[in-house]
């Protein structure tokens, strides 16, 4: 029989084009749907949970892709011999006999698409990096390269072949003495001790109470529905055609709690790292915390601890071993949550100027529904101050009784009285931050009341109103730091040398469609200090008279018209001036606008409308978690630096910024409920996941995975993604779940968090309902890395030789000015620039390489690298083919004889690695030097440049490019000098991790890990391996 390709897999790679409508609104209304059904679900009912499970099935046989060279698949059919000593499959043109692999002569099974055949395959694009798997075997290392039908199946012949290669002809045995695990004493016990509880008598042959069983189970996962699992054990006692069926034996309990509380991805993960053990020992635990989850400081005591802490078993804790349930609720537990628990608390610097951050702000705080007929309430300000919100809005105008009332004009929303607002904002002002709070008063009164006004405010707020002007000279307002406890006023405000006890201002009616003329008291005029409310022209005039205690409020059409048009001078603008943007008024629904829109051009106080749950209200409560929730987040270096270029459009790579690459895998869902509004529909849904980034245009992106049928408990995904992003300080991830199959709502539940928030490694996600509360029990389970964007190349481009790369690489360019002795300077950046370029970069595409060759994915480090050489590397003998020498300043790798091809060639790549890194500490300083001194002399051209500019016959715009070039230029010097730095560090932290790998392995020359290694992290390493030439950076 001749071999027929087949088609190559027909994964959604790509995903659905993002529309711009999700991103401004979130609605989800007539999007195409493309939609894929994931066939995973049938074989999770198998509840795989030990390596007999897995063997059991491989013994039964699946049909695989095999993947061979010039984009040829074929349809086969992999079985595992009853014998376990041989993989079999057909159909094949080769004699049975040969069409067979033995599993001694099996050296390595590598999971995704990590050979050199799966890289060059011209289907690698088509195929699921979660569904491929590579089997090497033979002295030369040949390669069988397989794809699955789903990413559950590939874990199950992954763990079962691994078992195999680790115990030989002894996994039968290894088997069944595998039987009496941790997890079976710890439920016997815990069955035991119910019967004794239950008090019915009769022991354990009798058993426990239907309803007592049911508890039992939920106690160890809440999350299962008590109907679900009286179900379960009524269905076996049906199967079993028991009688007496409200009373549960022990074996009973035991198979209903194994088929609803065994998650098999996570069984998959644990004998990853436990070499096919049934649990983890403090060494595997230290592992998998250093590896994945990116933990420093970790020793085998916070092994102990954790195991202590997470454990259920007693003979688990006496032996300090983490069974499947106990890594279970370890991953389920804060610790591992996606939320970096840092930004839990204040982390930022708070000592820069007000203008340098975003402030989270409420617009018609005191509106409870829409901005027309909506009741206004004091539940407003309480709601949005415990939010951590740090602007507040009261719109105010004459009431009856002479008593001044807060509500909208215009509109038929109902009024509060302005010493009730005032009573709450005192007694709420600081108890979700200490920062200022800015009290945004839209003063509508007449004198007569702005009196009572005044009485008020000083009665109320008294001390805590801030009312110190800024000294003479100050070109930036203090900082948060500088203004804990205080509250400013944000209102008109008298011109300087007013002598009257009141004066004209104009009306700030933000409805209305006229200037208008009104009295406003001195006295009340003078509590405004910080934030006096001006009316925009243009840029220009405000760079040329606004001052720093000037604020001007942007209605949203205005405001999105500067981001569009004039990008470049808004984020300018912001860098001294504090803006305020607020909704269109044609928003009569209380609907948000995208804060951003408005963000991305640096633009601090954006008000929303707090009563409007929605995406909008997502990304802002989201953006504001990152700095304890204090109302305060640092925008970008970029968006603050007095002489910098970000345009707010771009939709390329930032100047100076090196883009980051986020790798996404969503591998299961639990506990998903039904949508709220899901109107006759049953308990069960078809949930799929949208990962989506907000960010600067370049970077907004969405992607989703195939939909799992009829599953909410326990769906599995497992479905990995890649995004660029080019600005990370201003990027944000939102994970959505939606139900397929929906009447009425399709909203399940969603999570936001800013990318400087997560957590690397296996995290879980509490979802979120439509109002921002979290859903009982409903995450979803991911896989989270980052890691540098290899350079000057595509992100999904791999294989590039360091030559190859550097033909293709793009170099950062300078400006011409067309300012003779300006341009000479930077010209002089040319070559350090292009010599900072091609070190980094030689540098991260050797480490890319050499991790090709090792083996692994793409966001593996280089610690895992060289635990992926380690039993690769056994000869025959046992004894390994190649050792790290340690003892040198960089780890050197040497043959400890005759190497096949394969490994000589991860020997040749090591060394140019090294090579690269060597280069990068030894000759960086004095190229990071060069760059920074060539800025020191541009920047002296700053303050006069616009006069040198006209003197060399520059007119108009040509002056504005020209000024813009110089902010480009300088922006490109720093950056690359930043860059560059980082790369340092990025190599210390390489040796370090080669070096720690090295001893884990008992891959260092002349000693072996465990005889020298101490119980230390790999922080403590000594720093000697990595100290360049003239310090660290």
């Amino acid at each position: 029989m001749t071999d027929k390709p087949g088609a190559g897999e027909t994964t959604d790679a790509k995903g659905i084009p993002r529309r711009s409508s999700i991103i401004k609104d979130g609605s989800r209304a007539g999007r195409e749907r493309k939609k894929t059904v994931s066939f995973s679900s049938s074989l999770s009912e198998r509840k795989i949970s030990s390596a007999a499970d897995c063997i059991s099935a491989m013994m039964e046989g699946t049909e695989f892709r095999k993947v061979r060279s010039n984009s040829r698949v074929y349809q086969r059919y992999y079985l595992l011999e009853s014998g376990l000593q041989a993989l079999r499959w057909e159909p094949s043109k080769k004699e049975s006999d040969k069409a067979c692999i033995a599993v001694p002569s099996i050296r390595e099974v590598r999971t995704g698409r990590n050979t050199e055949t799966f890289r060059t395959n011209g289907v690698y694009d088509q195929i699921s990096e979660d569904c491929a798997f590579s089997i090497i075997y033979g002295e030369t290392y040949e390669a069988l390269d397989l794809v699955a039908n789903s990413a559950e199946v590939a874990n199950i012949w992954v763990t079962g072949l691994r078992y195999l290669i680790l115990y030989g002809k002894h996994a039968i045995d290894m088997m069944a003495s595998s039987e009496d695990s941790l997890r079976l004493a710890w439920l016997a016990e815990t069955f035991s001790s119910m019967v004794v509880s239950d008090g019915q008598g009769g022991g354990e042959e009798v058993g426990i109470s239907l309803r007592s069983a049911v508890g039992l189970i939920r106690s160890v996962n809440p999350g299962v529905r008590s109907e679900k699992v009286e179900h379960r054990f009524k269905e076996l006692h049906r199967v079993k055609e028991r009688m007496n069926g409200d009373r549960v034996t022990k074996e009973e309990f035991i198979e209903v709690f194994h088929d609803l509380c065994t998650r098999p991805e996570i069984y998959f993960l644990l004998v990853q790292f436990s070499s096919n053990k049934e649990y983890l020992d403090t060494k595997d635990l230290m592992r998998f915390l250093e590896v994945e989850q990116g933990m420093t400081q970790v020793t085998e005591d916070t092994s102990l601890e954790l195991i202590q802490s997470h454990e259920p078993s007693e003979e688990g804790r006496r032996q300090g071993c983490l069974s499947l349930d106990g890594f279970t609720r370890y991953l389920t537990s804060l610790e591992c949550h996606l939320f970096d628990p840092e930004h839990s608390q204040v982390c930022q610097d708070m000592s820069q100027p007000l203008s340098h951050y975003y402030i989270n702000s409420s617009h018609n705080t005191y509106l409870i529904e829409d901005q027309f007929k909506g009741p206004a309430d004091i539940t407003g300000y309480i709601r949005a101050l415990k939010m951590g919100c740090r602007c507040v809005e009261v719109d105010v105008w004459d009431g009856p009784s002479d008593e001044p009332m807060v509500y909208t004009s215009h509109t038929l929303t109902s009024p509060v009285k302005f010493h009730c607002v005032l009573d709450v904002i005192g007694r709420f002002a600081f108890e979700a931050s200490e920062f200022p709070l800015i009290l945004c008063v839209e003063n509508h009164c007449s004198p007569c009341q702005q009196r009572v006004m005044l009485q008020h405010l000083r009665r109320i707020l008294g001390e805590r109103l801030y009312t110190k002007p800024l000294r003479e000279g100050e070109v930036y307002l203090p900082s948060p730091n500088a203004l804990r406890g205080k509250i400013l006023l944000k209102g008109q405000k008298l011109e300087e040398g007013c002598g009257g006890a009141e004066g004209d201002v104009t009306d700030e009616d933000e409805g209305a469609e006229m200037c208008q003329r009104m009295k406003l008291l001195k006295e009340l005029s003078d509590l405004v200090t910080l934030c006096k409310s001006v009316r925009f022209t243009d840029f220009q005039m405000s760079f040329s008279i606004q001052k720093p205690w000037e604020l001007c409020s942007f209605n949203e059409t205005l405001a999105l018209r500067c981001a569009s048009e004039r990008p470049g001078d808004f984020v300018n603008y912001n860098k001294r001036f504090l803006s305020r943007v607020y909704p269109s008024a044609m928003r009569i629904d209380s609907s948000n606008m995208n804060p951003q829109d408005l963000w991305k051009c640096g633009c601090q106080i954006v008000a929303l409308n707090y009563q409007t749950p929605g995406l909008m209200m997502d990304l802002n409560i989201a953006w504001f978690r990152q700095n304890g929730n204090c109302g305060y987040v640092l925008r970008p270096a970029i968006m603050r630096q007095e002489v910098s270029y970000f345009s707010a459009d771009t939709r390329d790579s930032v100047p100076g910024v090196s883009p980051q690459l986020l790798h996404v895998k969503v591998i299961s869902g639990q506990n998903l409920p039904r949508p709220k509004g899901s109107g006759a529909k049953g308990d069960v849904v078809d949930p799929y996941v949208y990962v989506e980034i907000h960010g600067i245009p370049a970077d907004c992106a969405e992607r989703r995975t195939r939909t799992v049928m009829q599953n909410g408990d326990n769906p599995i995904f497992d479905e990995s993604f890649e995004f660029q992003i080019n600005l990370p300080e201003l990027a944000m991830v939102r994970f959505v779940v939606l139900d397929d199959e929906f009447i009425g709502d399709e909203f399940i539940g969603q999570y936001t968090i800013p990318l400087e928030c997560l957590q690397p490694g296996y995290r879980h996600i509490p979802l979120q309902s439509l109002m921002g509360e979290d859903l009982p029990y409903a995450m979803l389970f991911v896989h989270v890395a980052l890691t540098n964007r290899r350079g000057g190349g595509k992100p999904y481009k791999r294989g590039l030789s360091v030559r190859k790369a550097r033909r293709g690489r793009d170099y950062a360019a300078l400006r011409d000015l067309g300012i003779k002795e300006v341009d000479e300077v930077f010209k002089m950046a040319g070559p350090q620039l292009k010599e900072a370029t091609d070190l980094r970069e030689n540098m991260q595409n050797s480490v890319a390489v050499f991790r090709e060759l090792c083996g692994v994915s793409a966001v593996a480090n280089l610690m895992q690298c060289v635990l992926a050489l380690g039993s690769r590397v056994v000869g025959a003998d046992g004894d390994p083919l190649m050792l790290f020498e340690l003892r040198e300043q960089y780890p050197s790798m040497e043959p400890q004889g005759p190497l096949p091809d394969v490994l000589r060639r991860v020997v040749s790549t090591y060394e140019t690695m090294i090579q690269a890194s060597r280069a990068v500490m030894e000759l960086s300083d004095g190229v990071y030097d060069r760059i920074l001194q060539i800025q020191t002399t541009a920047m002296k051209f700053h303050e006069t440049l616009h006069s040198i500019a006209v003197k060399e016959g520059l007119k108009d715009r040509k002056v504005t490019r020209a000024v813009e070039s110089f902010s480009w230029n300088i922006t490109i010097l720093k950056g690359q000098a930043d860059l560059l730095k980082r790369a340092m560090t990025e190599v210390q932290e390489n040796m370090k991790q080669v070096h720690y790998a090295a001893l884990t392995s008992n891959l260092s020359k002349g000693v072996t890990g465990e005889a020298t290694r101490p119980r230390r992290s790999l922080d403590t390493i000594q720093e000697r391996a990595t100290t360049p030439a003239r310090g660290s950076p």
